[in-house]
């Protein structure tokens, strides 16, 4: 489904990834693991397209996502990639509720679907008592799994998620890493999950250790 082909990046002088070869199947739960600074997030936000590579190819279902243009790279990422991040970046003015509307409003859904389809997100998350509180509000598990329905509003094949667990305690941290594989079997979607969490790491399909942009 995911490939990533021979895939260098460099930042000024320094090399962050080194050649790196990728393959990642429909519905597969892969962990990336490796020292801080060894490459991993660089990786993942080139599979994501967030981030060009300075060469190399990254193909979804063997089209080159980085033969678009901005506008249809933009339109792409929102319509087939989630992403969770350690830091949920939910914008503080606005509701739980809201917050997970945002990315399908971005995608001219309506608003009633839109919200249609967070409530059942939040519900399926197990918040769906806490639709109307803000981010304030909220325990940091919350949020996070505020942030991890924000990613599956537009329905993406990919979820991405860079430490999604980092910030939590370690009961929060369990819940949320079940909460992944569940929703693997009930919406069929492929996740790459960056993580220092071994547990995690171990539990994944694939695991994937980068040392000094390679692959060991």
């Amino acid at each position: 489904m995911i490939k990533g082909i021979q895939l260098h990046k460099k930042f000024n002088d320094l090399n962050v990834l080194n050649g790196i070869d990728i393959s990642i199947a429909e519905r597969e739960i892969v962990s990336i693991v490796g020292k801080s600074g060894a490459g991993k997030t660089t990786l993942l936000q080139i599979l994501g397209t967030l981030e060009k590579p300075s060469s190399g190819k990254v193909l979804y279902d063997e089209k080159n996502v980085f033969d678009l243009n901005e506008n249809e790279l933009a339109d792409f990422r929102n319509k087939n990639v989630g992403f969770v991040f350690q830091f949920h970046h939910l914008l503080p003015e606005f509701t739980a509720l809201e917050n997970v509307c945002i990315p399908a409003f971005i995608s001219k859904i309506s608003q009633k679907i839109a919200v249609e389809k967070a409530e059942y997100l939040l519900n399926q998350m197990g918040i769906a008592d806490r639709l109307d509180h803000k981010p304030s509000e909220l325990s940091g598990g919350e949020q996070q799994r505020i942030s991890v329905a924000r990613a599956l509003i537009n329905d993406p094949k990919v979820i991405l998620a860079d430490e999604p667990s980092g910030n939590l305690d370690s009961k929060s941290a369990e819940k949320l890493h079940e909460l992944f594989f569940k929703l693997r079997e009930l919406n069929n979607q492929t996740f790459v999950i960056v993580t220092h969490n071994n547990k995690l790491a171990n539990l994944a399909d694939k695991k994937i250790i980068i040392n000094d942009g390679n692959i060991d």
